[in-house]
């Protein structure tokens, strides 16, 4: 509560710093800008050719800059707050190849993969500090970027800051609750006196602690230059960097809770019998070592008016070693207490890599006075390598102890886990290590016929090259195979009402190669063929009092196909005996995912912007393992999500520059665990759930912006919202917490 106090104390001294200094072009480029972050939509990247927001028949959200700095967000993971039809699942593990932070979209999970178009994979905290703004595609997006790099709900492309042609840039420190501080630089130079050659550097360094440990001391260090030469007025080239270097602890987070085991089947009344949400259930010392190095060239050639050319260039990197603790929560029917079980599973010099070649020709044509076409045609080469490695403790959990009044730090920390994985007694192993080659081409047109009739048509043909590997047993190697398969996508927009009001539509698809599954009791392994997502899509577009509100609406249907799921058939030997706990498998599973999506963005009067929607999604298992059939997935998320964010910044007078903000996120019950309970014949006969309750999550913030600092502060869930999260889990999440800023602009 003092870091709150200091804060208020703050807001309260930006007032006496109010210039009277009316300046109207100045007003009128602040005005612009904001109005171009709220309501402009349009995009390069959403199908690799640029297209206004209205001519684009796939929807896609967008989070400015403006919004990062008027909310103080200094990561990609909290910025999704502001993206209609999100759900944060899991917040970054660190781990290499899987440890970024998780999202539901539409029913499926996903995370941030894309930069600039291209895979970039960060698996830690994703700094924010040279993001220009994060664009999040909805549905299956195959078609375009491929089946590795997206999931059916949608992919999140960040669009990264650029050099410029003039000297300047800022530097800022922050400071808040649980020990957090930061410091960060955003510089820009040209390099040579004509301008040709400029460069931009921005770099971050973060301590915190935790809201269950403050002292935890975790540390965050971005470091992202980037180099722009435009050697003419046909031909740039670009090379751009990102080191991000991580040494922090995971959020807690609580797998295996049930009724059966709990007593209760939600967090709030777990809560209520005894488990503490603000207990660190581990001690010092459990820290995971992660690194990111990805590193991104491009060459754009301007061939005629009409076509250009993208050649680029993209490596990713991710590295980790160290602890990652795990826990689960049961009730003790002696005592009628709840105890915490605590386990690890460390990761252990863990790597993954990608490389990728992608060469993009657009073509630009106009006939007559309306007519258009253009055409974007791409390759893409992809090589894909894991070495990842991860140890555990060989019998589990490694104590289990009361959910309160225990020396919980004393007992688990890293010097008992480094003393126990000394005896290689103690210690399993989980390994992945394979390789895989991804060949692709790919073509999209978008041909205008008449003046606000938009056509698209795209198709993908992917070879992916998979060269065997293996899975947990080195002796039992995964195979090789070679996959292909094609992935279309058409979509239109016609404008009803030119530039005011239009109908859209939109089939989708994505898909992916699972390999090989069990066909037969006799063990055959069969190449199983490409599990497939197909979304058909239908809505509008809007652009209503003189376009100072744009709106969505839209309907989406996607349906999954050929998922691998295990029959009750045994395996069995060549005695023809049952091999314990292996199953004949089929490829027939199927799921099914819909809703609707409403989503505002408004700039109503002079200084004040709305930002806001809500979305509805409703998942099931059409045909599944017994266990799940008929029911939704508990990776889906909430059905009910909505946010909204309101900003007013005073533009003219005495207290040009004051702005303020308040906003907030709300999700309904979110079943993590759900399952049907069955009898010894397969039948129903009752429920296995876990729910997450519905929250409220509010914030607020306060800034001053002048031409030469900006001061603001912030409470993030001012109510102090006890509400859970969790991919599979139940995580607590950030009480409340307050910041403060001070920039200095150059």
């Amino acid at each position: 509560m003092k870091n709150v106090l200091i804060c208020a104390s703050l807001l309260g001294s930006v007032l006496s710093f109010a210039q009277e200094k009316k300046d109207s072009t100045n007003t009128k480029k602040i005005e612009e800008v904001i109005v171009n972050a709220v309501l402009k939509k349009d995009s390069e990247y959403t199908n690799k050719m640029p297209l206004k927001a209205i001519e684009n028949p796939q929807l896609f959200s967008t989070v400015d800059k403006i919004f990062f700095e008027n909310q103080m967000i200094y990561s990609v993971d909290d910025a999704y707050r502001n993206v209609t039809g999100i759900q944060k699942m899991w917040s970054a593990t660190n781990r290499a190849g899987d440890g970024g932070a998780y999202i539901a979209l539409r029913g499926f999970v996903s995370n941030n993969s894309l930069r600039n178009g291209l895979v970039a994979p960060v698996t830690t905290s994703i700094d924010a500090v040279n993001v220009e703004k994060l664009e999040v595609l909805k549905g299956p997006s195959a078609t375009l970027y491929g089946s590795n790099v997206t999931s059916y709900g949608g992919a999140v492309n960040r669009v990264t800051k650029k050099p410029y042609d003039k000297f300047g840039g800022n530097i800022s420190l922050t400071g808040g609750s649980y020990n957090y501080y930061r410091a960060q630089a955003d510089v820009n130079a040209p390099l040579t006196k004509d301008n040709k050659l400029m460069f931009r550097v921005n770099t971050a360094y973060t301590n915190t602690g935790t809201f269950q440990k403050a002292d935890a001391k975790n540390t965050y260090f971005a470091f992202t230059p980037s180099l722009l030469y435009k050697v003419n007025e046909k031909l740039d080239i670009s090379l751009e960097y990102e080191m991000f270097d991580t040494r922090a602890t995971p959020e807690q987070s609580f797998f295996y809770l049930s009724k059966a085991t709990t007593g209760v089947d939600n967090a709030k009344d777990l809560e209520k019998l005894g488990l503490d949400y603000k207990q660190s259930y581990y001690g010092d010392g459990m820290y995971t070592t992660a690194k990111v190095r990805n590193l991104f060239g491009q060459v754009n050639y301007k061939i005629n008016d009409h076509i250009r050319s993208s050649t680029n260039v993209s490596t990713a990197y991710t590295f980790s070693n160290g602890y990652n603790p795990y826990f689960s929560a049961s009730l003790n029917p002696s005592d009628n207490q709840v105890y915490v079980s605590r386990a690890d599973q460390s990761t252990d010099n863990s790597k993954k890599t990608y490389f990728q070649i992608q060469q993009n020709f657009n073509f630009d044509y106009k006939f007559g006075n309306n007519m258009r076409n253009r055409t974007v045609v791409g390759f893409d080469y992809m090589k894909i390598k894991n070495r990842l490695y991860y140890k555990y403790y060989s019998l589990g959990f490694i104590d289990t102890v009361p959910a309160n009044g225990y020396d919980y730090a004393g007992t688990f920390n890293s010097n008992t886990l480094a003393n126990l994985y000394q005896n290689p007694n103690n210690v399993s192993t989980y390994d992945q290590v394979d390789d895989q080659n991804t060949y692709s081409a790919y073509i999209a047109n978008v041909f205008t016929p008449v003046s606000g009739l938009n056509i698209m048509a795209a198709v993908r043909y992917e070879s992916n090259d998979f060269k065997g590997g293996y899975i947990w047993m080195k002796d039992n190697p995964l195979p090789a195979y070679n996959q292909s398969a094609l992935s279309p996508k058409f979509g239109v927009v016609y404008e009803i009402i030119k530039d005011k009001f239009s109908v859209f539509g939109n089939y989708q698809n994505s898909f992916k190669s699972n390999g090989y599954y069990t066909s037969d009791n006799k063990n055959t392994q069969s190449l199983s063929d490409p599990e497939r997502a197909n979304q058909f899509e239908g809505g509008f577009k809007g652009s209503l009092f003189k376009g100072r509100v744009n709106a969505t609406l839209s309907y989406y249907n996607i349906n999954v196909k050929n998922t691998i799921l295990p029959t009750t058939e045994p395996v069995l030997d060549g005695n023809g005996t049952p091999i314990p706990l292996s199953f004949v498998q089929d490829q027939a599973g199927k799921l099914t995912s819909k809703g609707v999506e409403l989503e505002v963005n408004a700039y109503l009067v002079k200084g004040l912007s709305l930002v806001g929607g809500v979305s509805y999604n409703e998942s099931k298992y059409i045909k599944s393992a017994p266990e799940t059939q008929g029911r939704r997935p508990g990776t889906a998320g909430s059905p009910w999500l909505a946010s909204l964010y309101a900003s007013y910044q005073i533009l003219d007078g005495n207290l040009k520059g004051l702005g303020f903000g308040i906003g907030g996120n709300y999700a309904n019950d979110h079943r993590e665990i759900n399952n049907n309970i069955l009898d010894s014949n397969n039948n129903v006969i009752g429920e296995s759930i876990f729910i997450l309750p519905k929250y409220l999550v509010l914030n607020a913030s306060a800034f001053y912006d002048t031409k030469k600092f900006r001061i603001g502060v912030k409470v993030d869930n001012f109510t102090n919202q006890h509400y859970w999260v969790g991919f599979t889990t139940a995580n607590p999440q950030q009480l409340i917490n307050a910041l403060g800023s001070i920039t200095y602009k150059f």
